[in-house]
């Protein structure tokens, strides 16, 4: 009894010191959430918290010699959210080939077209006027009778496009016979509790925002063409010739990596199922924020699975589909499955949630739901960060909702610590340095934006304030707190906001509340406040066999400390202090080095510490 009321005390105090935190700067649009309790300062949703949400059904119809898809988008969609609707948005995502759209990605002129072209339209069964809809680029919306909290509303649209050949930003041809099909259907757009409608345009260059939704998809191709999707095959045995549906089979219970399609077979032919002009493939996939698909009549197809939650001995299966003259392809599933692997046993040390992860050789390195679309690499360092880096999306930003539109570092900063964490378990020669020259570089520059500001509102410090810096800032706080605390606090984290969208200052406040501490002094001055990183070695003395060594932070931002001794014998010995060295605005902190031995001389820093003045790094000894 004594323990446990040990326990809840603990539990108390823990809870008030939290609770008693100095909050972060919030926005007006943000601090309205908290007044509408639809987010709370204590890291949980809200008891208001609130997502709307729809479920698809797709009959798409897709022929590659002519890149023509045509479809009908079946919707039916429920808004959940205490306003009421009068207008429903939606995305229009392949009209960024659309002539005359705005763009931040060059597009040949022979890939321009007429973008996405709406048939027809009908609203609760009822036949709409296509002519009124309102299409702005990549942004489209619709009049409706006033749709109320809990009221549902279905949309039937049938419409089609040509896909891109050149010009292949995230989706498009290949080459012939191979095609990466994303963002192809109309879709919703999100209404939330911070912006209503996401009405950002897609520029090619900003990333995306979508609902969690159910997704069914039928998809017709040509029958000597294989289909690779989001979500689970629910007629392999229908669309596959026995021996390979077999062997898909095998694949999902079998940890060797094994051929469902080798060099040999499509010699031979007959994959897929005969005496068809046409096969549909059809798949399902549930809470999942997108639906995409690949196809090919040549390529191969490596696969393996592995436990990935040994509590329900669920499986998930990987796989490498490419074209075999593409050398590198061939590490390519085993690095896939060592990717998710490391992240349901390492890090984020969280079940892989999905049943499949196929990494598709396209044009491009871009993530989707269960997908990867990646361009062949020669460099086999390049290949595995490729691969692991674009995998880990899968947790961010599909699993957690991120609104990557507007917070691009809230999934890119985690693709990066993954990646840098995740390739020397793949293979432990590599020493990923991906974006730390460049942020020291910037840092200072007046380009250099605190990392909170939303990516829309950034232009050149896009790529280090959404790739190495947070990862830099997540990396650190996981060395602060040791790995068993971040686990604990990236966990409390994901359970709490897992399928839904969570915000920059829930993430915050869900770690602090994760680890019991206050972190919010690191936060502060990582990601809102403006600075450099930049340490010094200021004074070196000598104190019988000790020296005694000031190391000053002549930046604001508090990075570790990591310091290696050099040895006349050509021995060295690292020291390392982490970010609690600076945790009480101190400017200066020491390190005692026991010298047995005589030093040559002292270096400062770390591949994973930016400093922007590195010249006073190194003490040569006299």
């Amino acid at each position: 009894m004594r323990t446990i009321l040990f326990l809840f005390l603990n539990l108390l105090l823990f809870s008030i010191t939290i609770q008693a935190q100095n909050l972060l700067p919030t926005p007006r649009n943000i601090q309205a959430a908290y007044d509408k309790g639809t987010r709370s300062t204590d890291g949980r949703p809200g008891k208001n918290y609130w997502q709307n949400i729809a479920y698809y059904d797709l009959d798409i119809h897709f022929y590659p010699a002519t890149r023509v898809l045509s479809g009908t988008a079946n919707i039916n969609y429920t808004n959940n959210s205490p306003d009421t609707l009068k207008q429903i948005w939606f995305k229009l995502y392949p009209n960024l080939y659309k002539k005359n759209a705005p763009r931040q990605s060059n597009v040949d002129i022979a890939d321009l077209s007429d973008g996405v072209v709406i048939d027809q339209l009908s609203i609760n069964g009822e036949p709409a006027d296509i002519s009124r809809l309102r299409i702005d680029n990549t942004n489209m919306s619709t009049r409706i009778t006033p749709l109320m909290q809990g009221q549902k509303i279905q949309f039937s649209i049938t419409y089609h496009y040509t896909l891109n050949k050149g010009s292949h930003i995230r989706t498009g041809e290949i080459e012939p016979g191979a095609d990466f099909v994303a963002y192809f259907f109309p879709r919703i757009a999100v209404y939330d509790d911070i912006d209503g409608w996401n009405q950002y345009p897609y520029n090619g260059n900003l990333e995306f925002y979508n609902d969690f939704c159910h997704f069914s998809a039928a998809i017709t191709v040509p029958a000597n063409f294989v289909v690779w999707a989001t979500g689970d095959l629910k007629n392999g045995s229908d669309v596959l010739s026995p021996i390979y549906y077999q062997r898909l089979q095998q694949a999902g219970i079998n940890d060797a990596i094994m051929n469902i399609i080798d060099s040999s077979d499509l010699k031979k032919g007959n994959i897929t199922a005969t005496g068809k002009l046409q096969n549909t493939w059809h798949f399902d996939a549930d809470d999942v924020t997108d639906f995409v698909f690949a196809v090919s009549d040549h390529y191969v197809w490596q696969s393996s699975s592995l436990v990935v939650d040994p509590a329900t001995k669920r499986r998930t299966r990987t796989d490498a589909v490419f074209n075999p003259k593409h050398k590198d392809y061939f590490k390519v599933a085993a690095d896939a499955r060592k990717t998710v692997e490391a992240m349901s046993y390492i890090f984020p040390a969280w079940p892989y949630p999905y049943p499949h992860e196929t990494v598709f050789d396209g044009l491009d390195q871009m993530e989707y739901p269960m997908m990867v679309n990646d361009n062949p690499l020669e460099n086999r360092a390049e290949s595995i960060e490729l691969t692991d880096h674009e995998i880990f999306h899968t947790m961010f930003p599909f699993y957690m909702g991120i609104n990557e539109t507007k917070y691009a570092w809230m999934d890119e900063g985690w693709a990066t610590i993954g990646e840098w964490l995740i390739s020397p378990v793949i293979d432990s020669s590599l020493v990923d340095e991906y974006g730390i020259a460049a942020t020291a570089s910037n840092a200072g520059k007046e380009t250099d934006l605190p990392i909170i500001t939303p990516s829309t509102e950034i232009n050149r410090s896009y790529f280090t304030n959404s790739y190495p810096k947070p990862a830099m800032g997540y990396l650190y706080i996981k060395d602060y707190l040791g790995n068993e605390l971040f686990t604990q606090a990236l966990h409390n984290y994901i359970s709490g906001w897992q399928g839904k969208h969570p915000l920059p200052n829930d993430f915050f406040y869900s770690m602090n509340q994760g680890a019991g501490k206050d972190l919010n002094w690191f936060w502060k001055k990582w990601f809102f406040d403006n600075g450099i990183p930049d340490l010094a070695i200021s004074s070196v003395k000598k104190k019988g066999n000790k020296l005694v060594v000031i190391i000053t932070a002549k930046g604001s931002k508090p990075v570790p400390v990591d310091l290696t001794i050099y040895y006349n014998d050509g021995t060295r010995e690292k020291m390392h202090q982490s970010i609690a060295a600076w945790e009480k605005g101190n400017s200066s902190t020491t390190i005692t080095v026991k010298a047995a031995k005589q030093v040559n001389k002292l270096v400062l820093g770390d591949p994973h510490t930016p400093d922007s003045n590195p010249k006073d790094n190194v003490y040569e000894m006299r």
